[in-house]
């Protein structure tokens, strides 16, 4: 069976390349789990994921928190919220299709934006609680 985190990490991955939305607010399909070198802002990144057990007595399942990172420059508040708001509405409430995994549910539990320290770079976090059960 595919490690559930990782299942749901590609399923993720595979709507975000594919949705029309974000990819016109990022300029393109800017979604990395590593970030090639001197890659143009704004991207997203997949960051903190937490999977707990979530097993019944008769059927294995798993709790997850996955936190997506948007970075932007610092002058593009109004785009990183774009690419926040775009991600959101791609993923939450979205029926996905995980290896090995069936999606129970997967909510929209917050998204924030904030400004880094360097004075040059936004960053934003959407993040997502999901529920699967093995198939």
């Amino acid at each position: 069976m595919t490690d559930p985190g990782w299942a749901l990490q590609k399923a993720v991955y595979g709507v975000l390349t594919s949705d029309a939305d974000v990819i016109a607010a990022l300029g393109g399909a800017h979604i990395y789990d590593h970030v090639p070198r001197k890659t143009a802002r704004p991207y997203v990144t997949f960051a903190r994921s937490v999977t707990r057990d979530w097993s019944t007595g008769s059927d294995a399942g798993h709790e997850h928190t996955l936190t997506l990172r948007v970075w932007a420059q610092a002058t593009g508040v109004k785009k990183a919220a774009a690419v926040s708001d775009a991600i959101r509405a791609a993923l939450h409430d979205q029926a996905l299709a995980p290896d090995g995994h069936r999606l129970v549910n997967l909510q929209h539990e917050f998204s924030e934006i904030r400004r880094v320290e360097d004075g040059e770079t936004l960053s934003g976090i959407v993040r997502f609680r999901a529920v699967t059960e093995a198939l």
